[in-house]
């Protein structure tokens, strides 16, 4: 499978091999690695909970445990910005099972190649068949190739808004809610 949506460069593929068993011994999993420079370089590294959920504290633990992985294993990098981060409601779809756990939801996705003179598609999650992404567009139901899958991510949409409002108010107590009722 395509693993190059978490890790596309040569440098971000090397962070990936160093952090990923601290992220994984957390409980937590890679879901993006970006190594970006300009007059000053950050190393993003975005991070979700195995069972779906994750807080700030936890991404406070996280960036001190990459952290220190980084200063002893040293990539390499002369200095840079480090930021831990989740995915958020418009999260990239890097994994393979993020096109299966996301269906129903509206997404765009860029390949590689054109295929019959198109490389961008945004439509609707239809699953997964075999290696290929489901997606119903206008035409139809298509099959992408996740080995030609470029970039792809979720689209900020009334239904995923509610979506993730209602995971985070099922994990909230009554008096938490009704605190923020009150606001």
């Amino acid at each position: 499978m395509n693993n190059a949506l978490i890790a596309k460069t040569p440098t971000e593929r090397q962070v990936e091999k160093i952090v990923e068993p601290v992220v994984l011994g957390m409980g937590f999993e890679l879901v993006r690695i970006r190594f970006l420079i300009s007059h000053s370089s950050t190393l993003q590294i975005m991070v979700d909970k195995l069972k779906g959920g994750i807080e700030i504290d936890d991404l406070t633990g996280i960036t001190t445990a990459v952290s220190a992985v980084l200063d002893v294993e040293d990539p390499g990098f002369k200095s840079y910005t480090l930021e831990v981060s989740s995915p958020g409601v418009d999260r990239p779809l890097t994994r393979f099972k993020d096109f299966k756990v996301h269906e129903g939801y509206e997404a765009k996705i860029e390949v590689a190649e054109a295929i019959d003179g198109r490389r961008r598609f945004r439509g609707i999650l239809a699953g997964v068949d075999k290696e290929e992404v489901l997606i119903n567009i206008s035409e139809g139901t298509i099959g992408l190739n996740f080995s030609l899958i470029s970039e792809a991510r979720l689209v900020l949409t009334n239904k995923i808004i509610k979506k993730a409002f209602s995971q985070k108010r099922d994990k909230l107590n009554k008096d938490e809610l009704s605190k923020i009722v009150e606001v």
